[in-house]
């Protein structure tokens, strides 16, 4: 039978997670701190349900006295605190309160794969790429599986989300990949040269014409043809490109002759493709063609705590290239960066780094660096400083709360982040007070309470009738 450590010192808590471990037929040991833990043999169980703030200890020291699959859990849902697990070797993370999917997911993902630590921000699920929040993993699912045929393959997601990355690591993953990728622009190219480019042209076949030229389409056979931007292709090579894709062949432009060709189509657009078809603005029979197997890449701001995975790559990438040693961002820093909602997504995320790598002068990165709109942080009319003013009327109506104090751990308030603040009010005030009132209370709008609640997975309390 498994066995399963629990190291906890809130009864309450510990109580709802032996009952769950022993509800799912797992056996259960239970201590309330580090030092209690070490007494059992450790590496005679098959996992650790740990708090991360313990009496004695951080829960983290037992990672480095085993190698049993631990997963940690803790009350404050903040980055900070992931960062510092993950850094640790934690195998899961947990926020409490959590439910009991929440837990028999995280505890199953530990003990089928014991040796595997799965919140790493050096693995690539795919080549080039990280990501774990479920969007991600879906879509690195998507593309091992599609990799492996020749069908036509639409990447759809907003500008600077990677979707050149995602078509590479198709090809890479492909039997075409001793072959090329050719990857084209289509809203780079001047409209009157994009069949040419595409195609090929004979000599003379129009001013200026003066060889015969191999078009991009035939230099990509027995490869992978990226087409980017492709609802900018004009309606007379969208016709060319669907006679490719139906018969396999390309008509250089002025030639009378015919050249078959083998190549793997993937395309990828931020427009809205299903629109354009309705406006006439794109071939619906191109459409269906090229949307055989369709992949969406999620905008940044959707991806949850991946963006700390691409900012801990991103930056050593780019203080590697630029010769400089190893910086690290401050800790209001990493408040914005993950506040903030990053319009140009990665590629905007990857400016501001290099940005800010540049213009430091010691090791560690201001805020002030980064050279991010701050009005755009979802705080709806207040900025960070003004927020931060009101920390101390928040903590006060936390130390006020009747009948929630015992639920509050003796940690130092400074040690908490805003994050920390946001989750902790609305967690022990929402049976109390209404939307409107927590909204008032936190000093921003209803709008951006509901945001947070759904960034957090703070569900509303539906109230019983």
């Amino acid at each position: 039978m498994t066995t399963i450590l629990l190291v906890e010192n809130n009864q309450a808590t510990l109580g709802k997670i032996t009952e769950i471990v022993e509800q799912a037929g797992f056996q259960s040991l239970t201590c309330s701190s580090v030092s209690e833990a070490l007494e059992f043999n450790l590496e005679q169980l098959d996992a650790i349900i740990c708090n991360l703030r313990l009496p004695d200890s951080l829960g983290t020291e037992l990672i480095k006295h085993t190698s049993t699959p631990v997963l940690i859990t803790s009350n404050f849902a903040s980055l900070r605190s992931a960062i510092s697990t993950s850094k640790s070797g934690a195998m899961e993370y947990l926020s409490i309160p959590f439910e009991t999917e929440e837990v028999l997911t995280a505890l199953k993902a530990i003990t089928t794969e014991p040796n595997k630590i799965i919140t790493n921000a050096n693995e690539e699920p795919v080549p080039g790429m990280v990501g774990s929040c479920p969007t991600m993993k879906e879509l690195f699912r998507r593309i091992r599986k599609v990799a492996l045929t020749n069908s036509s393959v639409l990447i759809q997601g907003e500008s600077g989300t990677g979707k050149e990355l995602v078509a590479r690591a198709l090809h890479e993953a492909s039997s075409r990949n001793d072959s090329n990728l050719i990857s084209i622009n289509c809203a780079a190219i001047p409209e009157n040269l994009i069949e040419s480019e595409l195609f090929g042209h004979e000599k003379g076949s129009f001013i200026g014409a003066t060889t015969t030229r191999t078009g991009l389409i035939e230099a990509a056979n027995n490869g992978t043809l990226f087409l980017d931007e492709i609802g900018e292709l004009p309606l007379e090579a969208q016709a060319r490109l669907l006679r490719v894709l139906q018969e396999h062949e390309i008509r250089k432009v002025g030639s009378v002759e015919s050249t078959k060709v083998d190549v793997r189509l993937v395309a990828a657009t931020h427009r809205n493709l299903q629109q354009f078809v309705e406006e006439g603005r794109f071939r619906e029979d191109l459409f269906y063609r090229i949307n055989v197997m369709p992949l969406d890449i999620p905008p940044l701001r959707e991806r949850g705590a991946d963006i700390l995975e691409l900012v801990d790559k991103k930056l050593k990438l780019i203080c590697n290239r630029l010769g400089m040693e190893t910086m690290h961002f401050s800790a209001d820093s990493i408040q914005a960066i993950t506040m903030y909602p990053w319009p140009g997504n990665i590629r905007e995320l990857e400016n501001a780094i290099e940005r800010a790598v540049i213009l430091t002068e010691g090791s560690e990165i201001p805020i002030d660096l980064l050279g991010i709109n701050v009005e755009l942080i979802e705080i709806d009319s207040l900025n960070i400083e003004q927020i931060q003013q009101n920390q101390n009327s928040v903590i006060q109506l936390m130390e006020n709360a009747n009948n929630k104090t015992e639920n509050i751990d003796d940690d130092p308030i400074e040690d908490l982040s805003l994050e920390d603040y946001f989750q902790r009010f609305v967690l022990d005030h929402q049976d109390s007070m209404n939307e409107t009132q927590l909204a008032k209370k936190l000093g921003i709008s209803r709008k951006c309470l509901w945001e947070r609640r759904q960034r957090f997975g703070i569900p509303r309390q539906k109230k019983s009738l």
